[in-house]
């Protein structure tokens, strides 16, 4: 602040000599009752530009900026993915359209009662290629259940777990690609693949093997399983003729796991 804005400012309100104060106590008793005492406490700075380049201003400036940058960023953030995930699931719903592809994306498990309804059971038949999103870490329940033609899958890193019944029923399926840091894989996932010839798990982390993962996949004949595997549900193997000799029952996943890690 100028000096001169200093002084008219001093004088309108009635602020007293400094030099005639002694001590706070002093300065608050000569302040008190004074027109200062009374006066708006934010009364905005006034003539020069003293202020306005201050160091003060100019972090505060920068300070507030940066806040309304951040929330404004985080609004249409969140704005963006109500959007982007209203306009998927419209897509996942209308079935009846040739789409020929499914989009699996956060929050995408498909219940029982909608999963077998007739609509979309036979627009999964239409389903040839399946698409994730980035940033999702699980592959919904049924998302892909019934997708008789998908021949190809290849599920993206990231991804740590594969739902219940997320491929069953896909009777076309001969490959899938599975992530490296891919923990498990749900019940009955892989049911009634029965064209899937190979699964390739040793450079995954996979922990568990649900119940009936890969039950009635009649072709396949070759399984790699990694030492990091310690769950196995019931019938994991179950109906896999050509996966095992005739002298290891496929009721007995343990024996049929050790028969695998003994082959590779």
């Amino acid at each position: 602040m100028s000096k001169r804005t200093s002084e008219v400012l001093s004088n309108a309100i009635g602020i007293p000599d400094p030099s005639s104060l002694v001590g706070r106590d002093d300065e608050e008793e000569a302040i008190e009752g004074s027109e200062l005492d009374s006066a708006v406490v934010d009364t905005p700075a006034g003539g020069g530009d003293d202020f306005m380049h201050t160091d003060d201003f100019r972090r505060l400036f920068v300070g507030f900026a940066m806040v309304d940058t951040l929330v404004a960023m985080r609004w249409l953030d969140r704005k963006w993915h109500a959007v982007v995930e209203k306009k998927l699931i419209e897509l996942e719903v209308k079935l009846d359209e040739p789409f020929g592809e499914i989009i699996v994306h956060g929050g995408n498990d498909i219940g029982d009662d909608e999963a077998y309804s007739v609509a979309r059971e036979e627009g999964m038949k239409q389903v040839t290629k399946v698409v994730f999103l980035l940033n999702i870490m699980k592959v919904g329940d049924r998302v892909c259940k019934f997708s008789s033609n998908l021949v190809v899958v290849d599920i993206p890193e990231g991804i740590t777990s594969i739902g219940d019944w997320s491929f069953e029923y896909c009777r076309s399926l001969k490959v899938v690609k599975f992530p490296k840091l891919l923990i498990s894989i749900g019940k009955w996932s892989f049911a009634h693949c029965s064209s899937l010839e190979e699964v390739d798990l040793l450079h995954t982390n996979v922990q568990k093997l649900g119940e009936g993962a890969f039950s009635f996949c009649e072709s396949l004949r070759e399984m790699k399983v990694p030492d990091s595997l310690q769950t196995l549900g019931t019938y994991v193997f179950y109906n896999c003729p050509k996966l095992v000799p005739s002298g290891i029952n496929t009721y007995d996943d343990n024996a049929v796991v050790a028969y695998l890690r003994s082959i590779h």
